[in-house]
């Protein structure tokens, strides 16, 4: 049985590597092509790649997983995804897209925001990078935590381990593969892989919980109806007003995740943007569908059958195994690589980008040539993929856990900060500085001292961000033009 799934994960990985190696003809000659597909991206691509390397391992691991531990009260962290995800692409994605080409064609964010503000362009570069690469060895380590355990719970002894658990095997083969396409690549190579993994994504999260209530296991996992928990299917039960605030506020956090927003600046033109946003936000509503549904369904069918789940973020997986057939299985658990992958290689990407854009260049070598650029954006990905995986061996972390607090980090530190430098014209180089620091600053003492199991860190983090941008931009306002908003040189 296990021989068929892995002979099917094998032709996944094939695939990509292939993506990988054409996207390296097509478009590694110059630093913006490695690293934003020469901003002409098709609004399909875009979109389909915005939502694949937004929703991640989470979608089919993390998101199932609090439904069948907690019941639909979950759905509400769903709801608040879907408002804020649509909110972005109206408010941030055309005028993102304008405004990144029209200052100097920025490449990366940290490189719009100082050109947006020249006056503080060292610090706005140099704050902004260091926080991406902070966030994103632990965003990707996440991923890469979800690799490991679709690995450990589907292969348990059949792989090569090399002295290694299951589970490190599992890293190291999920970073890997991801490593090829994407240092191979560039952002062309992570988009079109991307689009792939995002239909094969939204096929299996419609298919599983169809097969669970209706195809050959129904009669064991029908209806969810009958769960024999109470409250369980009650999208309230227990939910008290700072709870529903802490769900809905994941939505806050789309418009500061750089390996999102990256792709509005991808895309071919501004007009293209409204067709992108259509697609991806339907992509997005089925798969948000079909996630909660594979919790709830999931949960029916193992109580009925006496099941025993360990560890609720694999339901997924454990449903993949036992309802299915070898073949279908591995198309499964690609579904799962596929949402894993497709957010690793965003993430490290964009750290790349920082790292080469943001210092090897400001610092080190301003006149480096485009080749030169390209070869240490590769070295770059390996280095922050080498601090995932050290962060990533623990086997007992969890999927949700750490990428909460990463999508908290960038939604506080640079949510305000995009929407204001985009649509203030009062905003100061001072305040987008502060708003910077503020925003991360809060969202790490919150973790830090525990007072994130009531209320979710971004809340506190955004509004906290917000004001501070607020405040001193007003306070500095003397050093910016009142015409253009931009501040003078």
């Amino acid at each position: 049985m296990q021989t068929g799934t892995l002979i099917s994960l094998a032709a996944y990985f094939i695939v990509m590597i292939g993506i990988g190696f054409y996207a390296y003809r097509k478009s590694t000659d110059t630093s913006e092509g490695y690293m934003l597909a020469g901003r002409n991206l098709h609004p399909a691509v875009a979109a389909l790649s915005a939502g694949a390397s937004d929703m991640s391992g989470w979608l089919l691991l993390g998101l199932p997983g609090a439904l069948y531990a907690a019941g639909l009260v979950e759905a509400w962290i769903g709801i608040g995804l879907f408002i804020g995800a649509l909110v972005n692409w109206i408010v941030v994605a055309p005028r993102l897209r304008k405004q990144t080409e029209e200052r100097g064609n920025a490449l990366t964010i940290p490189e719009y925001l100082a050109n947006r503000f020249p006056n503080q362009a060292v610090a706005l570069r140099v704050t902004s990078a260091i926080i991406i690469v902070l966030f994103f060895a632990v965003y990707t380590a996440a991923g890469l935590v979800g690799g490991g355990k679709l690995f450990e719970t589907s292969f348990a002894g059949m792989l090569p381990g090399l002295g290694m658990s299951d589970y490190m095997t599992g890293i190291w083969i999920t970073a890997l593969v991801v490593l090829a396409y994407t240092m191979v690549g560039g952002f062309l190579a992570v988009s079109l892989t991307d689009f792939v993994q995002g239909i094969i994504m939204v096929t299996a999260l419609v298919v599983m919980p169809l097969v669970v209530m209706f195809g050959a296991g129904g009669e064991g996992g029908g209806s969810i109806a009958d769960v024999p928990v109470e409250g369980f299917t009650d999208l309230t039960k227990g939910l008290t007003l700072v709870g529903w605030i802490s769900l809905m506020a994941w939505g806050l956090g789309y418009f500061g995740q750089p390996h999102i927003i990256v792709r509005f600046m991808a895309v071919r033109s501004v007009a293209a943007v409204k067709t992108a946003r259509n697609i991806g936000m339907s992509w997005m509503g089925v798969a948000l569908i079909g996630a909660i549904g594979v919790g709830i369904a999931g949960r029916a069918y193992t109580e009925r059958n006496g099941i025993v789940v360990d560890d609720p973020e694999t339901i997924f997986i454990v449903l993949a195994n036992t309802l299915f057939h070898p073949i279908v299985t591995g198309f499964l658990l690609a579904a799962l690589l596929a949402a894993i992958m497709s957010t690793i290689s965003s993430q490290l990407l964009v750290a790349s980008s920082s790292l080469t854009e943001d210092f090897y260049r400001l610092f080190l070598r301003k006149d480096a040539s485009e080749r030169e650029r390209v070869n240490v954006g590769r070295v770059c990905v390996a280095l922050v993929a080498v601090a995932a995986i050290m962060i990533a061996s623990d086997p007992d972390s969890q999927v949700l856990g750490l990428v909460s607090n990463a999508w908290a980090g960038f939604g506080a530190a640079f949510g305000p900060l995009i929407i204001l430098s985009l649509t203030w014209k009062k905003m100061t180089g001072a305040g987008a500085v502060a708003g910077l620091v503020t925003g991360a600053a809060v969202v790490m003492g919150w973790i830090a001292t525990g007072a994130s199991d009531g209320l979710y860190e971004i809340v506190p983090g955004f509004i906290a961000a917000w004001v501070a941008i607020w405040l001193v931009s007003l306070a500095t306002r003397p050093e910016a033009s009142t015409a253009g908003g931009t501040e003078q040189a």
